[in-house]
């Protein structure tokens, strides 16, 4: 490195449910960080839960993230969280949610004064982290509003190597998602869609193929009215701003090869939608990536997997995967 080059910056990543399998992969990933050619990361995490995971693990415990570059080659930098923890392997604690919390706040403070380039999250319980106080449906909006914006407004983004998928509703139930849908929602979904693939993937022109509610998109009203009287107007409305959308598509035909080549991104109307092709196409190497925010947020996109939590069969591809966007999206804004 010369003296004019800055040093890099690591990725962050949070322990998630320390019961759950998020440690696993994420020591997984950093013990084979060599052969994925993983960018330097540090752990948000509880002393304990890494001794509970992986006693043997070489770990060296940092006063600062801007330690983790000269730590990692030698050992999985990590940023302690103190705390009450409750060991339970495969049953989530509700008790643990303050630690859990505590990570994630951390980790993202951390990257709002750049001391982190992006921050990776493991998964979390939701039932559980209820249970103990918190009050999201997730990590999305938890994340936006720790970054100062309204919790409704940073969107979710399933990746892979194959499709890029925008749910426009998220978790509701199917009924509720329906009644929720709104020309503005599908908007301000697709505008922050198209601005992120600009700046943090590197497409200059994005393509946006929004996808219909109904079967066959609604066959012009026979099967369903939203997909005129709200999908179609949404769309207009995109294309008089200057973004290349177009839609509404039956969403059988729109995840097929041929159909996936003519768009960078698509919008789905519910979180199904947008997940079942996504986990489809490659189960193990999906990314769930945070858009809208001013900093980056992926995860891995699985869930938290207690059937198998030291069983030693929890795959790390995910978690590599979501490591490994994290920091090429961190390079692409940076260079923007």
């Amino acid at each position: 490195m010369s003296a004019h080059q800055t040093k890099p910056i690591p990725v962050a990543i949070t322990m998630g449910d320390p019961n759950a399998i998020g440690l696993e992969t994420i020591i997984s990933a950093w013990q084979q960080r060599q052969a994925n050619g993983l960018s330097p990361f540090l752990l948000y995490a509880h002393r304990d839960a890494i001794g509970a995971i992986a006693p043997d693990m070489a770990v060296e415990f940092i006063g600062g993230p801007n330690e983790a570059i000269d730590v990692f080659d030698r050992a999985l930098p990590v940023m302690e969280i103190a705390g009450d923890f409750t060991p339970s392997p495969g049953v989530s604690q509700p008790s643990n949610s303050p630690i859990i919390i505590a990570a994630i706040e951390s980790a993202t403070r951390a990257a709002m004064q750049g001391e982190v380039s992006a921050v990776v999250t493991a998964p979390i319980h939701k039932a559980s982290m209820a249970q103990g106080g918190f009050h999201h449906s997730g990590h999305t909006g938890f994340l936006a509003e720790l970054c100062g914006l309204p919790s409704d407004k940073a969107v979710m983004m399933l990746a892979n190597e194959h499709l890029r998928a925008v749910p426009v509703t998220i978790h509701l139930g199917l009924k509720d998602a329906i009644a929720s849908l709104k020309a503005e929602t599908i908007i301000h979904a697709a505008c922050t869609t198209h601005g992120a693939l600009r700046r943090d993937f590197g497409i200059e022109h994005p393509r946006l193929a929004i996808a219909g509610l109904n079967p066959h998109a609604g066959e012009e009203g026979l099967m369903g009215l939203e997909d005129g009287l709200i999908i179609k107007p949404a769309i207009d409305m995109l294309q008089d701003f200057g973004i290349d959308a177009t839609g509404p598509y039956p969403a059988d035909t729109l995840f097929h090869a041929e159909a996936r080549a003519k768009y960078d991104a698509a919008l789905c109307m519910y979180h199904d939608q947008a997940l079942i092709p996504v986990k489809t196409l490659d189960f193990h190497g999906g990314v769930n990536v945070t858009l809208g925010l001013p900093i980056i947020r992926t995860s891995p996109d699985h869930g938290t997997a207690f059937d198998i939590v030291g069983t030693g069969t929890a795959r790390p591809d995910s978690m590599i995967a979501a490591i490994r966007m994290a920091a090429n999206c961190a390079d692409k804004r940076q260079s923007s």
